[in-house]
């Protein structure tokens, strides 16, 4: 357990002191944002063609620019919405609108592809998925047809993102929780809805590997925050997002006021997006067959994370709890022992670092649209 100083609580330094974020990968020409350094520094065959299921979203629209800085021969990014409601859409790439809950178009989507990455989903962050188990579970069809589709195209290695909400819920009854092992999956009791999917899921991608001999790869990603993500969509914002969007109002309005989700005192780890991009990486790369978590093991409370944002967006805020909506657990922490047995890497950086990149991000489109009274796609509800 470390804390917001990003060192451990027996006192050693954790792993998050180890990296700054990159301010090079945030320019709001994507041309200029696929020129930049790579963010995985592993050997990769350029000839391969690339598949993202999901580029329209805010963890595949980091994944796909990183992809293309590597120079591959084809990167496909492949998405539900019209490109033109994409957080991040990049000429070089081939992009194409097709409804993978189709099977016809899972088929359409991996011709030709040696590698899949699946971060296509139904979900969102708390409020979203606490409202909407059904149409969170109905992913299930997404990855299933996408089994499908790679077993008889032969695709080479797919990749599926998975989550901590996978996680045994009598586990997470504590704020001051033990990090969440693997192996704490089973016996089994995920998060209603969106979790049982990513279980579910993560079963089939085993299943196909064992029967069919094709290459999964599974992370269990711990909740990922950074720029070019949504930060006021409905619900579908995670809390590092709609937190910075709320203190932003704050400051802009002069209302100082702030309203949080439950009374504070929950906990959380939070990843930031080029540890998400890069990890991402090096486990669909890997010799690692079970899924593995890919998270920080940097533990705040939600207290905590409005002090960061406080200091990140420079205003003083007056909180006041809501307890009447959703929280989720109490505590949730990722076990980062496993990742570091395989990898000899985590996570690096640290919370208070992230979301001083990912505040300002924020607040500088708030501030654009509000002198041009107009909407950013990032605060709109796909």
């Amino acid at each position: 357990m470390t804390d917001i100083s990003g060192k451990s609580t027996n006192g050693q330094l954790s792993l998050n002191k180890a990296a700054e974020p990159r301010t090079d990968l945030l320019s709001p020409d994507p041309t200029d944002r696929t020129r930049a350094e790579p963010i995985f520094q592993g050997e990769v065959d350029p000839d391969k063609t690339v598949v993202v299921c999901g580029a329209g979203g805010f963890i595949g629209g980091h994944l796909v620019a990183d992809l293309l800085r590597q120079d591959f021969s084809e990167v496909r990014a492949v998405d539900i919405k019209p490109p033109n409601q994409w957080f991040q859409k990049f000429p070089q790439a081939d992009n194409r609108s097709l409804d993978l809950r189709e099977k016809e178009s899972c088929y359409r989507a991996l011709e030709n592809a040696d590698h899949v990455y699946n971060l296509a989903a139904d979900m969102g962050g708390m409020g979203f998925i606490e409202n909407n188990k059904a149409l969170c579970m109905l992913s299930v069809t997404i990855n299933t047809h996408l089994l499908m589709a790679a077993r008889d195209m032969d695709v080479e290695r797919f990749f599926y993102s998975s989550s901590a909400c996978v996680y045994n819920q009598e586990l997470q009854d504590t704020a001051d929780v033990e990090p969440l092992a693997e192996a704490d999956a089973y016996p089994a009791l995920a998060e209603d809805g969106y979790g049982w999917e990513k279980l579910f899921s993560e079963r089939m991608c085993r299943h196909f590997r064992e029967d069919f001999d094709l290459t999964t790869r599974v992370a269990r990603y711990h909740n990922v925050y950074g720029p070019f993500g949504t930060y006021d969509g409905g619900g579908r914002e995670k809390a590092p997002a709609a937190l910075t969007r709320k203190a932003v109002e704050a400051k802009l309005s002069g209302s100082g006021d702030i309203v949080i989700w439950g009374d504070g005192t929950q906990t959380r780890s939070f990843m930031y997006i080029d540890d998400c991009v890069d990890g991402t990486q090096r486990i669909m790369h890997s010799g690692i067959t079970d899924p593995i978590n890919l998270g920080s093991d940097e533990l705040v409370t939600i207290n905590e994370l409005v002090d960061v944002i406080e200091q990140a967006a420079e205003v003083d805020l007056e909180r006041a709890y809501d307890r009447t909506k959703p929280q989720g657990v109490d505590g949730r922490n990722s076990d980062n022992t496993k990742i570091l047995d395989e990898l000899g890497w985590a996570p690096p950086t640290a919370l208070r670092d992230g979301m001083e990149v990912t505040a300002e991000w924020i607040e500088q489109q708030m501030r654009t649209h509000r002198e041009a009274e107009t909407t950013s796609r990032f605060a709109v509800a796909h």
